[in-house]
């Protein structure tokens, strides 16, 4: 009896001593790497190597290995769509600034074609689906079997070497980025692709609270910051109740605190 004691205590020292020794190797990697908070344990599944990785997933999202292949490529087409949009709104403010970006996109704003005059919104509309479907199975076959997709449909001579799932490199990276120090791109293009999401959800909340776009509210702020501020616009919104769209009458919500004009 003693000695199937003595047994018992070896063995569970033991695994004591296994686990306090797994947790100081999970601690010291996490001391090793950059975390979204300083001392933060991150999940075992959220080792590092992934681009833009500290560590973040509080409620489990990408516990799953599919989910989180298929949550990562979501983050990153969209902070790219971002990227894109925030580049598009200050550039049309900077050259165009009469017109509000927030409204650009009603047809009595789009840009008038020569053959045909102003441009039809339901065509436009019609071939954005059709095409942005095309593009998005064929991205989410390159997710579910990774450069199932690198040959193109139509000149099957072409082909991309993607290197990894949502960089396909090739006439994709016209500056190469792909052949050097491709985990440090990855980085910098995800924490931007981060912060244009936040810019642009900034500007949609000011478009909505000012009725101006992102320049003009920056310099009102400047020139009186204790009157230019969110605290004097909250109860009110510039999004009209409703919009009229190639004869439809869309009903529109605000986001921010205020009834629709």
């Amino acid at each position: 009896s003693s000695r199937s004691s003595l047994f018992d205590d070896t063995a569970l020292q033991t695994s004591i001593t296994r686990a306090a020794t797994q947790q100081r190797s999970v601690s010291v990697r996490a001391a090793n790497r950059p975390l979204w908070f300083p001392g933060a344990a991150p999940p075992s599944y959220l080792d590092g190597s992934v681009a833009g990785d500290r560590g973040f997933d509080p409620i489990g999202l990408g516990a799953e290995p599919r989910a989180m292949a298929w949550y990562r490529a979501a983050e990153l087409v969209h902070a790219r769509w971002a990227m894109l949009g925030v580049a598009g709104i200050l550039a049309q403010e900077i050259t165009h600034p009469e017109q509000w970006w927030y409204t650009s996109g009603l047809p009595e704003n789009l840009p008038a074609i020569e053959v045909g005059g102003k441009m039809n919104i339901g065509g436009l509309l019609a071939w954005e689906f059709l095409l942005m479907h095309w593009v998005e199975v064929r991205r989410w076959q390159d997710i579910q079997k990774p450069g199932s997709v690198n040959q193109d449909p139509i000149f099957t001579g072409n082909s991309v070497p993607n290197p990894e799932t949502g960089y396909p490199g090739g006439i994709f990276d016209p500056l190469g980025f792909s052949k050097g120090d491709l985990k440090t791109a990855q980085t910098k293009e995800i924490k931007n692709g981060r912060l244009a999401m936040v810019a642009f959800a900034g500007f949609t909340l000011q478009a909505q609270a000012t009725g101006k776009g992102p320049l003009e509210n920056l310099s009102d702020h400047l020139s009186n910051p204790w009157a230019n501020n969110w605290t004097h616009n909250i109860g009110v919104c510039h999004v009209p109740s409703t919009v009229d769209v190639s004869g439809l009458t869309l009903k529109l919500t605000c986001l921010w605190p205020g009834a629709p004009m």
